[in-house]
């Protein structure tokens, strides 16, 4: 089951409102609110906005659960242009384009699309855990690293040649 809310004539360019979608893309709806509430861009509010109607939209007309929804897919598609001009110097003038967008946020449940959502977030967490490990083993702690050289290094003098 599919749940779609839309948000039409946004004043914010879609460049700058993919931004903020991209980073929520495919999360559980609990996690993408978290994300939104903290993002410092203008598009955050409008996408939270969205996200939060699909859910209610979820919960209420379809009876579904509010911990087993995540973002199938979320799309920002460009609005209406304004356009305006700004006088420049020597009497010319140059045009302004203000952009509008169009946000559709598609909700998806995990137990309908064939995984429980504990194996989904064990999965997830497995994963984390990977990126963990390779993250330690890249930097050296102070213990591991060594101040002797790791190559026996020998001085040569002018004239004499290496054999």
């Amino acid at each position: 089951m599919e749940v779609i809310a839309k948000a039409r004539f946004i004043r914010i360019s879609p460049k700058k409102v993919r931004l903020v979608a991209d980073l929520v893309r495919g999360l559980d709806v609990s996690s993408a609110e978290a994300q939104l509430k903290f993002i410092r861009k203008a598009a955050a509010r409008p996408v939270l906005k969205v996200v939060m109607s699909a859910k209610a939209n979820a919960e209420h007309n379809f009876k579904m659960e509010g911990e087993s929804l995540f973002i199938k897919s979320i799309t920002v598609d460009g609005g209406p242009v304004l356009h305006r001009w700004m006088p420049r110097a020597f009497g010319r003038a140059t045009p302004l384009r203000k952009r509008s967008s169009h946000i559709t946020v598609i909700l998806g449940d995990r137990l309908a699309e064939g995984l429980p959502q504990a194996v989904t977030k064990a999965v997830v967490k497995k994963d984390s855990k990977k990126n963990e490990n390779k993250a330690t083993k890249e930097v050296p702690t102070e213990s591991a690293r060594s101040t002797e050289p790791t190559e026996d290094v020998t001085e040569t003098k002018k004239g004499e040649s290496e054999a």
